[in-house]
C-alpha cells in the first residue's frame, strides 16, 4: 500500500510550476507507486488562488493554471476531510486544513516549505504524522515498490 502525502500549496508550485528538483524524490516516490499524493476541496481551493498569483517569470495565464490544476488532478486523489477538533493548532490558522488533511487520511508526511507548519513537527505537538520539507523527506525511512 502506498504512502499517503500531502504538499502544501508552495510544493504544488514547486512541482506543478517551477519544477524544483528538490521534489525528485517524491516525484519518483509518486511513479512508482511508493507514494500517493492526497488533497482535499479545502487545499484544491487555495491551490488554485495560489496558481494565480504573480509569479514573476512563471506568471500563469487561464490556460496554464487549467494545465497546472489538470496535472494536480492527475497526480493527487481528491479526498473528503474530517475535522478533529483534538488536533493541535497551527498557529497560522490558514494551514490548518493541510494538518486536518495529513491527520483525517492517515498520511506518512506532510511535505511543506512553511515555518509554521514545520514548527508543528515539534515533538510536543505528537502528530502522527511526518512534517517534512522536500529535502527532509528523501531521508526518511524507504519502502519497496508497491
Amino acid at each position: 500500500m502506498p504512502r499517503l502525502l500531502v504538499l502544501d500549496s508552495n510544493v504544488w508550485l514547486d512541482w506543478l510550476v517551477f519544477g524544483d528538483t528538490a521534489l525528485a524524490t517524491v516525484r519518483e516516490d509518486v511513479a512508482a507507486g511508493r507514494a500517493e499524493v492526497i488533497i482535499d476541496a479545502a487545499c484544491l481551493e487555495e491551490l488554485t488562488r495560489v496558481l494565480a498569483y504573480p509569479l514573476q517569470r512563471w506568471t500563469l495565464d487561464a490556460a496554464g493554471i487549467e494545465h497546472a490544476l489538470a496535472q494536480c488532478r492527475q497526480l493527487a486523489r481528491l479526498v473528503v476531510t474530517a475535522p478533529d477538533p483534538q488536533l493541535p493548532r497551527c498557529a497560522d490558522a490558514d494551514d490548518q486544513k493541510f494538518l486536518e488533511l495529513a491527520a483525517s487520511h492517515s498520511a506518512f508526511a506532510l511535505i511543506t516549505r512553511d515555518r509554521e507548519l514545520l514548527r508543528m513537527a515539534r515533538p510536543r505537538h505528537a502528530l502522527p504524522f511526518h512534517i517534512v520539507t522536500p529535502a527532509a523527506y528523501t531521508a526518511l525511512p524507504r519502502v519497496e515498490s508497491a
